[in-house]
Formats: C-alpha cells, structure tokens, sequence
C-alpha cells in the first residue's frame, strides 16, 4: 500500500486557513490544520467545509508551535475540534495521558506526538515504543537529524503496522519524508516550511514521484552536504518514471559517513551519486575502484552490485561534453583549474587526455602540488594569471548559494570560463566573465551529462535525450 500524502496548511484567520486547505485538498489525501497560526484558533470554522480528512493541531511553543496561550484554552480548542468531528486530532506526549480527548475517543483519531529539537536521541525506539504505548491511533515521532546514522535510528524504530509517522527533521531528514513507508509511517508532511526540512507537496510529485514509490522500490542517493537543493533527483526520477522502473532517489544529507554502509544494507540502497565533501572520502568505504576513480582519486558514483560497492566517476565525461560543443579540439590547450579536490583531479584528468596542458590552482599551495603531482599537472600559483590561462575552470564551491563569493578576482585574459557550480545560475564569476568578453559554461551542463552517464551506470539505459535537462530547468523554475 502506498503511503498517504498530508499537506500542513495555515492562515491567521480562518478565511485563509480554509483558502489554504482547499487548494491542498487537490493534491493531499489529508490535511493537517495548524490551529495555533491563527490569531483567534477556531476549529469549527477551520474545519467547515472540508472534502478530506483532516487532522487539527494546536501546537505549544514547548512543541515547536506558535500557541502561547494557556494549556486549557488550548485543550479546549482541541476538544471542540472533537465536537465538529475531526477525523484526527493531535495531543502533544506530555498531556495525552491526562487529557479527556484520549477516554473520549477511545484513542480513535489520536495522534500522540513528540518534537526533539536538539538532535537524535539515542533511545529513539524506546520514546515510539512510549508513545505507542499511550493508546493513541497514531505515534508520531520528529527528531532533529544530522547524519546517516540518525536516519538508521529511526528506521530501526520504524514498525510495519501503520501505527506511526516517523520524521528526521532538519535537510538530513528529507530522505523520512520521500521514503516515508520505507520508515513505517502512516502518511508523510508536506508544506511550504512549516516544519524545518519540510518540503511543498508540489516538489514531493514534480522531483520525487511520489505517488509511485512502492515499498519495494529500490533506493539510490546523493550523499554530501549540503545536497538538500539538488536538482539530481528531479532528473533521475524522472528518469525513473520515464522508463518505468521501480525505483526512487532521495537526498542522503550528512556531517559524517560512519553508518553509511549499514544504513545502506537495511534500506535497500542500490547505487549512489556523492558529492561534496564526501568524493574522497567515499573511497575507504567502496570494494572496488573504477580506474578513472583511482586515478582522479575521487568517487562521485557508487553502483551495489550483489552486495559490493564498485566506485566509478563520471565527472570527466560530464564536464568534456559541453566543453567539446564549445571547442571541439582542445590539443595544447592552457587550462587553469581553481580548486584541489576530487572535481578538480577529474576535469583535470579528462582534459590532460584530451591533450590540454593543465593547471591546478589552489589557496594552499601544498594541495594544489599534490593534486596536480596525482594527475600529472602542473601546480600554479593563486591567483592564477590572466596570460596563464585560455580555460579557467572554477571546481571549488565557492560562489554557490551555500558558499557565496567569488574563486577569482582577476583579470579576464582567456577565451573561456566554466564554472562547476550550477545554483545560481549565472554565478557571480559568470557574470563577471560575460562582462569581460569571456564566453562561459555553466554547471548545469556538466550536472546533466554526468549524471545521464551515472543512471547508464545503475540501470544499463540512457535516459531519453533532453529529459534530464528538462527535469532540472522544470525544478529550478518551480523553486523559483
């Protein structure tokens, strides 16, 4: 059975509340009714009208809500949701016990819930178990995550019976929130941010499908930070549903790798894309290493194969692609790359065998000499010169929206600049490149391309041509 979908909607009064409710009933199979957004919470006029099944929540500031009133007029609202017939009604754990609601509902329609904001407990399945334990139809849990290995707590908590919502809150948790039925959860939020790291009910059916991850689907990711505004996974799932394969990927956000295999083995992980910080990381952890990945010495693709990790790297195919459109022979070439780590080791790669003379350009010159030493470059001084470069190529991730800035600040000499960063787009060296009479590549291209070469690698098809470029214009436009 797939999970159901619940959009969180609100409005300061009950006009917009039911305005908010009734556009999210086109796409929800039930709405949750924050309450305490309203200026003067009022359940009878929230809940009038309505065409889905909905759950009123009143939630207290101790809870993460906006309630500041006192504990019994917002028990009162609750039980006058009870009145009007709420389908659902959510009590906070530290009063369900005591409260009337629980006895006169017999537990039907009950959501006992409970907000951890400062991280993962290690006693996550001990507080579902409690929570189970108070009668209540539904126990909902939401943690603060971090790591792969949070994720791994609240899926060895997650039971198979329908009787919980589990969520990671926080970027780390997105994957809780697609994988919502891998983690036992009745239904799945949505909304526009009501709840850190919950995402629109729009991006849940446009980038992750979700109407169609059945429970056997198998699982890939993109492991790194921070990933939780990629537009991989618009592409490879769309990639997914273009071919009708059973399959999903979700955002793996982590500070570390520890429990990443682990995590992997238990929900059902068949390949993986990685990035930033993680391409050289990931190498300890893989069992076999493609020779492009051993000699860019970096891992941006995982495929499982029969439980073995085979690492690979499709950087170099990804960022030669756009490039060859641009200049189609790249002999004696001078190319600059700002950056020493895994993407700058594999474009660096792809160009030496294309017969361009390279640079490795870094603000600590001990990297750049080791890394231009491992694929046979030269090292160069920072900032690179304006007469040293046709090609200058920024592979750090500076100028990012997380990183924001510039790699380089001088002089425009060459011909060509391409940037790997791919949001914003342009980047501020883009700009200011175009505004030299540089011509320019941006990330996106090489995004795509590389990774249309990942999803040949995990599945043995090309996706259609054009659909992946589709896929992420479509997810940049509907973010805005």
């Amino acid at each position: 059975m797939l999970t159901k979908l619940c959009q969180t909607v609100f409005g300061r009064d009950a006009e917009a509340l039911r305005a908010a409710r009734t556009a999210a009933e086109v796409d929800a199979d039930l709405v949750e009714l924050r309450l305490d957004f309203m200026e003067r919470p009022d359940a009878a006029a929230a809940l009038q009208g309505r065409r889905k099944p909905a759950i009123v929540t009143c939630r207290p500031l101790r809870e993460g809500g906006l309630f500041d009133g006192a504990e019994e007029e917002r028990l009162r609202i609750l039980e006058d949701a009870h009145a009007h017939g709420a389908e659902f009604i959510d009590l906070e754990w530290d009063v369900a016990a005591g409260a009337g609601l629980m006895d006169a509902r017999r537990g039907r329609g009950v959501i006992v819930s409970r907000h951890v904001f400062d991280g993962t407990p290690a006693t996550v399945t001990g507080m579902v178990d409690s929570l189970r334990a108070s009668g209540a139809e539904v126990a909902k849990l939401a943690v603060m995550t971090e790591r792969v290995s949070d994720l791994r707590s609240l899926l060895q908590a997650a039971r198979a019976d329908g009787s919980s919502v589990l969520i990671g809150m926080g970027s780390a948790g997105i994957a809780t929130r697609v994988l919502a039925g891998r983690f036992g959860s009745r239904w799945t939020y949505a909304g526009d941010g009501v709840a850190p790291g919950q995402i629109a009910a729009s991006r849940l059916l446009r980038e992750y499908h979700f109407r169609r991850i059945r429970p056997d689907a198998a699982v890939f990711s993109l492991i790194g930070r921070p990933v939780a505004s990629s537009l991989s996974p618009a592409m490879h799932n769309a990639g997914f549903a273009a071919l009708g394969l059973n399959a999903v990927y979700v955002p793996f956000e982590t500070r570390d790798l520890d429990d990443l295999r682990a995590l992997a083995n238990e929900i059902g992980l068949h390949g993986a894309s990685v990035t930033i910080p993680f391409k050289q990381d990931v190498l300890a952890l893989v069992d076999e290493v493609a020779p492009t990945a051993a000699a860019a010495g970096a891992v941006n693709t995982i495929a499982v194969r029969d439980g073995r990790w085979i690492g690979s790297n499709t950087d170099a195919d990804g960022f030669i692609e756009p490039l060859r459109a641009r200049l189609p022979d790249l002999r004696g070439l001078r190319a600059v790359i700002l950056g020493a780590g895994g993407a700058a080791r594999g474009v660096g790669l792809a160009l030496r065998r294309e017969g361009a003379r390279v640079g490795i350009s870094a603000r600590r010159a001990d990297a750049a000499r080791q890394a231009a030493h491992a694929i046979g470059a030269e090292a160069v001084e920072w900032p690179a010169r304006s007469q040293s470069w046709d090609l200058l190529i920024n592979a750090t991730p500076l100028g990012s929206r997380a990183q924001p800035g510039t790699p380089y600040d001088g002089v425009f000499g060459g011909s060509l600049v391409y940037d790997l960063v791919y949001d914003p787009d342009p980047t501020e060296l883009m700009r200011a490149a175009t505004d030299a009479g540089c011509g320019v590549i941006g990330g996106l291209a090489m995004l795509v391309a590389q990774a249309e070469r990942q999803f040949e690698i995990w599945t043995g098809q090309r996706p259609p041509a054009g659909l992946f470029a589709e896929a992420a214009a479509s997810a940049r436009r509907g973010r805005g």
